[in-house]
Parts: structure tokens; sequence; C-alpha cells
């Protein structure tokens, strides 16, 4: 789930949407009522699109957790945070069999299906979608025509010898100036996610 700019804050029993950051305080949205007030540098403010919950392997990212519930309950709405704390650990084994049993607590889990519930009866709960290229139209992709299939073929042996012929060319400008050409390609390292606890509620 794309949870980015939603707040949560300790002693709140709702969620709030991030609208801007003031000189001591973060301006909020009440998600439920539209209210707007500051947070002031004392409140203890949670973004959940950096809380993760803690399993036997690498913690996975709340979003992903909210996925999985989404899945379980065919998009629908989950339990009541409000039930037995066993109901509720039994629940969440079938969404997360390998969360860590010792490090998630009752009250973590509680926040996790209340606050579902929140964005799902506000239909805030947007999956992300993974990011492809849609062929279009005419651009020849898909059923091609005999002569289509040619064309592809002749332009694609046309760019393979005009490759060729620059590579060599790079070649012998590598071998007499005796330096090496080209662009360094850097790995963008990843962020690593914050393990920050979900925040208190009433």
């Amino acid at each position: 789930m794309n949870l980015k700019d939603i707040l949560a804050i300790a002693g709140e029993g709702t969620l709030f949407k991030f609208i801007a950051q003031g000189k001591n305080a973060v301006i909020v949205e009440n998600l439920e009522t539209g209210r707007r007030y500051s947070a002031g540098a004392t409140a203890r403010v949670s973004a959940l699109d950096e809380i993760a919950i803690f399993t036997s392997g690498e913690d996975m990212p709340l979003g992903k957790v909210m996925d999985k519930i989404w899945e379980k309950e065919n998009g629908g709405e989950t339990l009541s945070h409000r039930l037995p704390d066993a109901e509720l650990r039994e629940y969440f084994a079938g969404v997360l069999p390998d969360y860590d049993r010792d490090r998630v607590y009752t009250s973590d889990i509680k926040k996790v299906l209340h606050w579902y519930n929140i964005l799902h009866k506000l239909n805030l709960l947007v999956k992300e979608e993974e990011k492809f290229m849609e062929p279009e139209p005419g651009s020849g992709s898909g059923n091609e025509t005999a002569s289509g299939e040619k064309g592809a073929s002749k332009a694609a042996a046309k760019g393979k010898a005009k490759g060729k012929a620059e590579s060599q060319a790079k070649a012998k400008a590598k071998t007499e100036t005796g330096s090496e050409t080209g662009e360094k390609i850097r790995k963008a390292q990843a962020p690593k996610s914050r393990k920050i606890k979900p925040a208190d509620e009433k």
C-alpha cells in the first residue's frame, strides 16, 4: 500500500495527513474529520511509510503487511482491533507467519489492524502498482505482419552493425591514447528502512 504522507500521532486514535512543515511544528490534517492543526515538537509523530514489522528474516514495511491483509480479505475490511488478544495474534500469524513473536506485541498488531480499517473506510488503501511500458498503438509490438517482422529484422541488423562500428572506433581511440573511455555507472544504494515502532494510541 502507498502510505506516503500518512502519519500516526501518539495518544490519537486516528490517522493524519502531512500538510506542511512549520518552524517548530508539523501541520497535519485529521483524515476522518478533515480538521487541521499543528503537532508540536513534543508530539510523537510516526510516518507510516517508515514503519516496519519485525520478522524472523528482513523486517517488512508496513505497506507490504497491509497488502497481505488486503489479499487475505479480498479487498475488504479486516478484524476489529478490539477482539481478544489471542484471536488477534492468531489472525496476524495467518497474515504474516514469520513475524517475530518476541518483538511484535499485541498492541502493535492492534494498531496495524486499526490503521488498516481506518484507511479502508476512507477508501485510502492504494496499492503500489508496478510500472510498465504499454505498447503504443501502431508501434508494431504484438501481432506483426511478415513485412513488419522483416523491416524490424533489417533495422536490428543495421543497429547492430552501427553499434559494432562504434565499438571498434572506441577501441581504436583507447589504443591510440592509452586511456580508458566510457562512463562509470554507480549503483544507487537503496535506502535502509528505518525500524520505527508504531506510535502508541489510546
